[in-house]
């Protein structure tokens, strides 16, 4: 095995099984240093016909080497930058030993172009190819992923851009594309059965006795906790204990830095690629204006900091001066993270601050919140015709360990850790859609979705059911407007992803309601979302949380008539 030693070393290609590496380009918008996206480069992929190879790599990390899967050669996978009313073909060539596949996450395609082995195509079998081909119905900043088994957690994931067929509603000067990830030499499948084994194994911050009364958690509290024999400070599964953080494939220490001029109006494209980590994003010194989430343009709001979800995409504008800034993405449990730089210069760096004390849950991430006026959050008076369906009408099994006996909407609430913080903060109720939403319509029903688990014993459902026990889908006639609750019985934040379709969050503002494809729903709270199935065919729904959805915390959405079919 030859390691080439260069700073500029992540790019490597897998020869077959002898894994023989030679160097490679790295992805423009990925390397060290980045003067910011264009168009059109070399290492950007573009047109009608692109090919996609799927390969094993070794990838050098810190002074160490680990294997992964990668696109084309490189981790992260080259950048595919497309425009809104194009047709593309897509091939994918898999020479692994085994099944792989590609989903468009957020992009809206036929469900047979989805992605998803077993729901919607049979998967790319090994040394097989298989092509993609489907219209660009929208514009904005996505991404793709395997959707085959946990190779997400190996690097195989790479960005989007599609540039809109007319005038970009949001104005800037200059663009980088930045996806987080959380990468670890364990063998995924090793981590997923040290937390079957163990719950909390990669936890190294729980309550001691030399923290305890420090940490925010109230005597009652605490012994509430103990009764119940959960930990509130079980926030990650997997933590900094296994994880390094990394920023277009970097480290902290390898610094990816984008650069720019002083005064220029930046658009920073966030995508959080990562398999099992929720970040806190900030950079010191700098505001952020949100223009956009999920590829869909929102009304600009302003804040210091924001939290993204696995998988949830956020378009900020930032106007720099001249100086360095530190791109903070700090892990939700607050036990490491990714640093990059923004500079207008080569060489220059500004101060990293040290990580802030780690949060710890508390009764209203149990569901046992005492505020009832916190039950409305904005959610519109639903129509007298739609079912309310409040009870739990799912058998509870060892796969449950907890019912949130009050959950409310926490719509205004910015995520785990950043209720307390000084400053700005983002919360759904900040997000208002630019433009009005093209379905007013009163949803004829509401049906109730919980999200369920076992925490210890590592068991991941949603209605107390997993995947692979086969449940009914959740069936919905096509163009049907319908109220999804999300009701989250457990104490993890769950980022949830509904292929094929945009939903709009109900959070006080009729007619401009944000859309999105991912929606972080909080412990002990319940997120309500319209929907208008529009797109037949069978779709996952799932938490994006990698090891929860190989867990089993996934279900299927089936949408018909199919055209062509009788209602």
């Amino acid at each position: 095995m030859t390691i080439i030693p260069s700073l500029d070393r992540r790019a490597f290609i897998g020869g077959g099984t002898a894994l023989a590496a030679t160097a490679a380009l790295r992805p423009a918008w990925a390397s060290t240093l980045s003067h910011g996206v264009v168009a059109k480069t070399s290492q950007t992929l573009s047109g009608e016909d692109i090919r996609l190879t799927v390969d094993k790599l070794v990838f050098p990390l810190d002074g160490r080497i680990g294997h992964a899967i990668a696109i084309n050669g490189t981790v992260p996978a080259p950048l595919i930058r497309l425009k809104e009313g194009q047709k593309v073909r897509l091939t994918v060539d898999n020479r692994l030993d085994e099944d792989t596949s590609i989903h468009w996450h957020g992009l809206l395609v036929p469900f047979q172009m989805d992605g998803v082995p077993g729901i919607s195509f049979p998967g790319i079998r090994a040394k097989t190819s298989f092509t993609y081909e489907f219209p660009i119905r929208q514009s904005g900043t996505y991404w793709y992923h395997s959707h085959s088994g946990l190779q997400e957690q190996l690097g195989h994931y790479g960005p989007i851009v599609i540039d809109p067929a007319g005038p970009d509603a949001v104005a800037y000067d200059r663009e980088h594309v930045i996806v987080l990830s959380d990468w670890t030499f364990m063998h995924p499948h090793r981590l997923f059965m040290r937390m079957k084994q163990e719950g909390g194994f990669f936890n190294r911050n729980k309550r001691t006795l030399a923290n305890k009364g420090n940490d925010g958690l109230s005597a009652e509290d605490a012994a509430m906790f103990a009764q119940m024999r959960m930990d509130p400070t079980d926030i990650s599964d997997v933590t900094a204990a296994a994880y390094t953080y990394l920023i277009n494939g970097h480290s902290p220490a390898e610094n990816w830095t984008g650069l720019f001029r002083p005064g220029e109006r930046v658009r920073l494209r966030l995508i959080n690629a990562a398999a099992q980590t929720i970040f806190n994003i900030r950079i010191p010194g700098l505001k952020l204006l949100v223009v956009a989430t999920d590829g869909i343009d929102v009304r600009p709001v302003e804040v210091d900091e924001l939290q993204i979800g696995n998988a949830e995409t956020y378009d900020l504008i930032v106007v720099p001066e001249d100086r360095a800034y530190t791109f903070v993405a700090e892990g939700i449990d607050r036990s490491g993270m990714g640093v990059a730089t923004l500079a207008p210069n080569a060489g220059m760096r500004a101060e990293v601050p040290p990580l802030r004390e780690r949060p710890t849950l508390t009764m209203a991430d149990m569901g046992m919140a005492m505020d009832h006026s916190a039950h409305g959050g904005g959610a519109m008076t639903m129509d007298h015709n739609m079912r309310d369906k409040s009870k739990v009408d799912f058998k509870v099994g060892p796969g449950v360990d907890m019912i949130a006996p009050m959950p409310i909407n926490r719509n205004d609430h910015p995520g785990i850790g950043l209720d307390n913080v000084s400053h700005k903060a983002l919360t759904h109720n900040d997000l208002v859609s630019l433009k009005p939403n093209t379905d007013t319509r009163i949803p004829t029903r509401r049906i109730d979705i919980h999200l369920t688990g076992n925490m210890e014993r590592f068991m991941w459902s949603m209605d107390g059911a997993k995947l692979s026990e086969n449940p009914e889908p959740y069936r919905f006639a096509r163009n049907e407007r319908v109220r999804l609750r999300l009701i989250n019985d457990t104490m993890m934040t769950h980022p949830m992803h509904l292929h094929g379709h945009f939903f709009e969050i109900v959070n006080g503002n009729p007619g401009h309601q944000p859309l999105k494809h991912t929606i972080r729903v909080l412990p002990g709270s319940f997120v309500d979302l319209d929907l208008t199935a529009d797109a037949p065919g069978d779709w996952a729904f799932h938490c994006h949380l990698l090891y929860h959805m190989h867990a089993g915390m996934m279900r299927v959405v089936s949408v018909r008539p199919m055209d062509g079919e009788k209602a």
